[in-house]
C-alpha cells in the first residue's frame, strides 16, 4: 500500500484537503484558494454539482443545493436535494471524493488513507458519521483529529514541550473556541465553548441587508421580495466587500442592472467604510468574548497562563476580532499560519507523521518586521509629527497587502511628506528609516483631505508603497528592494544620522517638553505642515516614477490584470488604455492626468484582494 496520507478539514464552509510533497506540507487544489466549497447540488438536467459550481447555484435554486452539511453530521434525518434524498454523511462523502481527486490530479496519485479533522464539541454519533462520510468516499480514516489540536500542529505547538494555547476558530459557519495544552505527541482540551450557528456568513447577511436597504432608498425597490437573482448577486457582493474591508478602509460596490423597471436597467453604487462595516457586526463578535471568558473560566486559566492565541478561519481576518481580543485578554493573537488553511495543514503534518515523514511543523514566509509611517499624532498631551504605527506587522505571512487611511494636518495643505520606517516603536525616529516621498498637487480644501496609504510586501522582500489622494485618485508610489534584508549597525546608524539632521534642520523635532501646544501648531504650519495625522487608523505610503516610464508601467500593469477584472472594469480600463494614449500622442495634459488618474484609483480598487 502506498504510503501517502492525506490530511482533510471537512469545513461547514469550505474544505480542503493537504499533503506531503516536495518536501513539505501542502494544501492542494486548483487555483489560488485552493477552498473547496462545502456546497453540493443538481443542476436543472441532473448532473451532480460539488463545490464552486453548487455554491454559484444555491441562492437561486435552494431546492436543489445544499450546504452546511456538517451542521447536521451525525443527525439520521435526511436532506433533500432536488428529486433525492440523502444522509448527512452521504453529502459529506460527494465532498471527501471530490477532494481525493484534487490530490490525485496534484499528485498523480489517489489517497486511500486520510486524517478528517472535527470540532473538539462534536459528540461520538457526530465522529462516527465522519468515518462513515470517509469511507463512502473510498478512504480509510486512520485518524479522526480535533480542529484545535490541527491547528496548534499548523503553528508548531508539536515540538515535545508544553504549551497552553487558546484557539479562536471563526469560520464561515460556526464558531468555537478552545483551552489545550499540547506536550509531545498529546493534545488535550481542557475548554471549549462557541455557537455553531455564528460565523462569516452572518456578516455577508448583514452587509447584504445593507446593500439592499441602500438599493431600496435609492429606486424603490426591495430586492428582497421577488427578486431571487438581484438577492443573490447582492449577497455575493456582500462577501466580497467583507473580504476587501479586512485590508482596505473602503469598498465600492457596483452592480449593474440589478433590477429593470419599466425597461430601464437601475444600477447600486455605493462605498462601504470599514468603520461602518465594524459597527455593523461588532455585536456579533463581542459575543464570541463571551465564549472565551466561558472556556477560560472552565479550563481554570487565565490569559496569562496562555502561551499565545492562534486565529483560525476566515473570518478572523476582520481586524476588529484581533483588536477586540488584544483589549480582552492583552495578548496580540497570532496570525502567521493562513487562518482559512491551519487546520487542513495541521491535518496534513498529522498525516505526515503518521506515514513516517519527520515533520514538526508547516513552513510559511512571513515578514520578520513591521513597516509603517511616521504621522502627527500626540505623545504626552503635546502634537507630535513622528507618531508611528505599523501597517504590515510582522510574522504576518507572504504576501500581503495593507491599506489605512491617513488625513492631511492643516487647512489647505497641497502637499505631503511620507516617511516609510521598519520596526515596531512608537516612535517613529527610534525606528529604522527605510524610504521617503513627497506627494504635491493635493486638493486644496478647507477640511483635512483623506490619503489612503497603501503596503504591499511580496515574498521576494520588495515593499512597495502607494499614496492616493481619495477624492481625485491622484497618487505616487516608490518601490523599496531588499526590505526584508537585516540592516547593518552602519546602516541602522546612517539612517538615525540622516533623520536627525533632517529634521533639526526643519526644526520639527518634538525635544523639549516646556514647548507649548500653541507654538508647537504654529512651527509645523510655518514649516509647510507636510506631514500626515492619523484619523481612527494608521496607513502607510510612498512613490515614485515619473514621466512616460510611470504611464507606461501603470499601463502595463492594467494589461495584466485584464484577466481578473469584473467584465464591468475590464470595459472601464479598456477605455481609459485608450484615452491616455490618445492624450500621450495629442499631448493633452489635463485629459492625460484625469485618465491616468482614474486608472490608478481603478488598479487600486481591483488590487485590494490580492
Amino acid at each position: 500500500m502506498s504510503d501517502l496520507i492525506a490530511g482533510i478539514d471537512l469545513g461547514t464552509t469550505n474544505s480542503e484537503i493537504a499533503a506531503f510533497t516536495g518536501g513539505q506540507v501542502r494544501v492542494l487544489g486548483p487555483g489560488d484558494t485552493r477552498m473547496l466549497p462545502s456546497c453540493v447540488g443538481f443542476s436543472a438536467t441532473g448532473e451532480l454539482l460539488v463545490g464552486e459550481a453548487a455554491r454559484n447555484q444555491q441562492a437561486l435554486y435552494p431546492e436543489r443545493t445544499v450546504r452546511s452539511i456538517k451542521r447536521q453530521m451525525g443527525s439520521e434525518e435526511k436532506v433533500r436535494v432536488g428529486s433525492k434524498d440523502f444522509l448527512p454523511q452521504e453529502i459529506s462523502a460527494l465532498i471527501l471524493r471530490e477532494l481525493a481527486e484534487w490530490a490525485h490530479r496534484a499528485l498523480g496519485e489517489r489517497p486511500q488513507r486520510a486524517v478528517i479533522t472535527v470540532p473538539a464539541y462534536f459528540s461520538d454519533a457526530q465522529r462516527n458519521a465522519t468515518r462513515e462520510a470517509g469511507a463512502l468516499a473510498g478512504l480509510e480514516v486512520v485518524r479522526i483529529l480535533n480542529e484545535p489540536t490541527a491547528a496548534s500542529l499548523a503553528y508548531g505547538y508539536g515540538d515535545g514541550s508544553r504549551h497552553t494555547v487558546l484557539i479562536y476558530d471563526l469560520g464561515g459557519g460556526t464558531f468555537d473556541v478552545s483551552v489545550v495544552t499540547v506536550e509531545g505527541d498529546i493534545t488535550e482540551v481542557l475548554a471549549s465553548h462557541g455557537n455553531n450557528h455564528l460565523g462569516g456568513d452572518d456578516f455577508d447577511d448583514l452587509l447584504a441587508e445593507r446593500l439592499a436597504a441602500e438599493f431600496e432608498k435609492q429606486h424603490g425597490v426591495d430586492v428582497r421580495e421577488g427578486h431571487p437573482a438581484a438577492k443573490a448577486r447582492l449577497w455575493w457582493a456582500a462577501e466580497e466587500a467583507k473580504k476587501k474591508l479586512s485590508f482596505e478602509p473602503y469598498a465600492k460596490i457596483r452592480e449593474e442592472a440589478l433590477v429593470t423597471r419599466l425597461f430601464r436597467p437601475l444600477h447600486l453604487e455605493v462605498e462601504i467604510s470599514r468603520d461602518e462595516y465594524e459597527a455593523m457586526i461588532r455585536p456579533l463578535v463581542e459575543s464570541t468574548l463571551d465564549s472565551v471568558s466561558k472556556a477560560l473560566q472552565d479550563s481554570g486559566k487565565k490569559p496569562g497562563d496562555m502561551d499565545a492565541i492562534l486565529l483560525v478561519g476566515g473570518s478572523t481576518r476582520t481586524p476588529l476580532v484581533s483588536s477586540l481580543l488584544m483589549e480582552t485578554t492583552g495578548l496580540e493573537p497570532r496570525q502567521d499560519v493562513h487562518p482559512d488553511l491551519a487546520v487542513a495543514l495541521g491535518a496534513g503534518v498529522m498525516a505526515s507523521r503518521l506515514a513516517g515523514r519527520a515533520v514538526d511543523r508547516v513552513l510559511v514566509d512571513v515578514s520578520p518586521y513591521s513597516f509603517g509611517v511616521s504621522y502627527l499624532g500626540e505623545r504626552g498631551g503635546f502634537p507630535y509629527s513622528h507618531c508611528y504605527n505599523p501597517i504590515i506587522r510582522r510574522n504576518t505571512p507572504l504576501p500581503l497587502t495593507r491599506t489605512e487611511p491617513y488625513m492631511t494636518s492643516h487647512p489647505y495643505q497641497t502637499e505631503v511628506d511620507v516617511h516609510v520606517y521598519q520596526g515596531d516603536d512608537e516612535d517613529a525616529l527610534k525606528n529604522i528609516l527605510v524610504g521617503d516621498f513627497r506627494i504635491e498637487g493635493l486638493t486644496s480644501m478647507e477640511d483635512a483631505n483623506e490619503i489612503l496609504c497603501r503596503m504591499r510586501l511580496d515574498l521576494d522582500g520588495i515593499l512597495e508603497v502607494a499614496a492616493v489622494e481619495k477624492r481625485t485618485g491622484k497618487s505616487k508610489h516608490i518601490r523599496i528592494a531588499n526590505a526584508l534584508r537585516e540592516k547593518s549597525a552602519e546602516e541602522i546608524a546612517a539612517g538615525r544620522e540622516r533623520i536627525r539632521e533632517l529634521y533639526e534642520t526643519r526644526g520639527e523635532m518634538l525635544d523639549d517638553a516646556w514647548e507649548t501646544t500653541e507654538d508647537l501648531e504654529e512651527d509645523v504650519v510655518d514649516a509647510g505642515a507636510r506631514v500626515i495625522e492619523m484619523p481612527a487608523r494608521a496607513g502607510a505610503a510612498a512613490a515614485i516614477s515619473e514621466g512616460e516610464t510611470e504611464i507606461e508601467s501603470l499601463l502595463e500593469r492594467s494589461r495584466r490584470l485584464l484577466a481578473k477584472m469584473h467584465p464591468e472594469d475590464r470595459e472601464e480600463a479598456i477605455d481609459l488604455h485608450e484615452k491616455i494614449e490618445t492624450a500621450m500622442a495629442s499631448g493633452d495634459r489635463a485629459a492625460l492626468q484625469e485618465a491616468t488618474g482614474a486608472l490608478k484609483e481603478l488598479l487600486f480598487f481591483v488590487e485590494g484582494g490580492n
